[in-house]
């Protein structure tokens, strides 16, 4: 029986057919409208891209933590960095010694504690300090001055850093080198108080010496007065200018300019009265006005300082001396001799024993106008060291 093949169009029919038949048109029409509708709506509107609300949220938490964690580091390494500074400060910090500090081949520890040990020749007691002529045991005579400046109790701590910075100074101190600065030998720092040993001069101080030549009992030619006065200023000079940083004295007055042998000058104390709140720093004749008014010490302070050892070279005359406070002599040494500067009649101020022949004489009167200009009550219009120098240099041949 031969096999009927049908093809594939008719079999499509056939199905759809029998799917009418059975009551399924409904369902087949509205599948394929609901089909149509979703492509078409598909097909019309594409939806926009948004992010939702808890990916935001992370986000910001994830930034947050990204910057607390940078400023966590930051701080971190900031604390760390000022530890290790606060250390290396700490380990690189000056010690505070004890016992001699020696800057002289000349003088050993052992010799000089001895010496110091030891009844020592008492030279000068004042509020500065004690000045002691000793003898070490190779023969060299030395000038100790010992000074006390520290207090104990509360004030400990304070002490032990001003007890450094004074070793530090000291220190720098010694390596100065000029013909008209003393020099520091060695220093001794005991418990609350330091030693500083110095060459020994024998002719003493100019203070000494003005005292002799007030009591008749030493002669001081214009010549010799002049050279202490240059000297002076040019240890005021390397001070002021070849130190750096610069060095200022503080403390300039007759009785820290020492003499040698041949009366030339040299500066001692040099800055010390800046670190020894304690040190008795110039009387009131040899400090400038300005440290009374505002407590500010410039390099143009010493240089009143030296006006006023240059008045009393000229005039023999003691700054502190009563005469001075009478309304006559207008106050002071400085408005003295500015006063009889302006009268014409300078050579009344003049100590008579310097007075010789023409010459010189027209030397000390251009003097006795370098020192009322060094003396000025405003810093701007007094010299400085340096010119100075020059100006006294140019009176006399050195």
């Amino acid at each position: 029986m031969e096999k009927r093949r049908y093809s594939p169009e008719l079999t499509k029919v056939t199905a759809m057919l029998l799917l009418l038949s059975f009551g399924f048109h409904p369902i087949i029409v509205q599948c394929q409208e609901s089909g149509t509708n979703m492509t078409s709506h598909l097909s019309t509107q594409t939806p926009s891209p948004s992010r939702p609300p808890h990916l935001n949220t992370e986000l910001k938490r994830i930034l947050l933590s990204i910057v607390l964690g940078v400023l966590t580091g930051l701080t971190g390494a900031i604390i760390c960095a000022c530890v290790v500074r606060c250390l290396v400060c700490y380990m690189n910090r000056t010690p505070i010694l004890k016992g001699p500090v020696i800057f002289s081949p000349k003088i050993s520890p052992k010799t000089l504690q001895s010496a110091l040990a030891s009844e020592n020749q008492l030279l000068v007691s004042n509020s500065n300090g004690k000045y002691y002529r000793t003898v070490l045991d190779n023969g060299l005579t030395v000038a100790v001055k010992r000074l006390e400046p520290f207090e104990s109790g509360s004030q400990e701590r304070q002490s032990k850093s001003a007890k450094r910075r004074i070793q530090q100074e000291l220190g720098r101190l010694a390596s100065l080198r000029h013909r008209n600065l003393m020099s520091l030998r060695a220093y001794v720092r005991e418990s609350d108080r330091f030693s500083l040993v110095y060459d020994y001069l024998p002719t003493g101080s100019l203070e000494d010496a003005m005292n002799r030549v007030r009591e008749n009992q030493l002669q001081l030619g214009w010549e010799v007065r002049l050279r202490i006065a240059v000297g002076v200023v040019k240890g005021l000079r390397y001070l002021h200018f070849e130190c750096v940083p610069q060095i200022l004295h503080y403390n300039l007055k007759p009785t820290n300019v020492m003499l040698d042998a041949e009366f030339e000058p040299r500066l001692a104390d040099c800055g010390l009265a800046k670190l020894m709140p304690n040190l008795d720093k110039a009387t009131s004749g040899y400090r400038a006005p300005e440290c009374f008014q505002n407590c500010r010490y410039t390099d143009k302070g010493d240089i009143f300082s030296f006006g006023m050892i240059l008045g009393v070279l000229l005039t023999r005359r003691d700054p502190t001396d009563p005469f001075f406070g009478e309304a006559a002599s207008g106050g002071s040494l400085g408005r003295w001799l500015l006063h009889l500067q302006q009268a014409g009649e300078a050579r009344e101020a003049l100590d008579k024993s310097i007075l010789g022949e023409e010459g010189e004489e027209d030397e000390i009167l251009m003097a006795v106008r370098i020192a009322v200009v060094c003396l000025s009550d405003l810093p701007a219009d007094r010299p400085s060291s340096d010119e100075l120098v020059l100006m006294l240099s140019q009176l006399h041949s050195f």
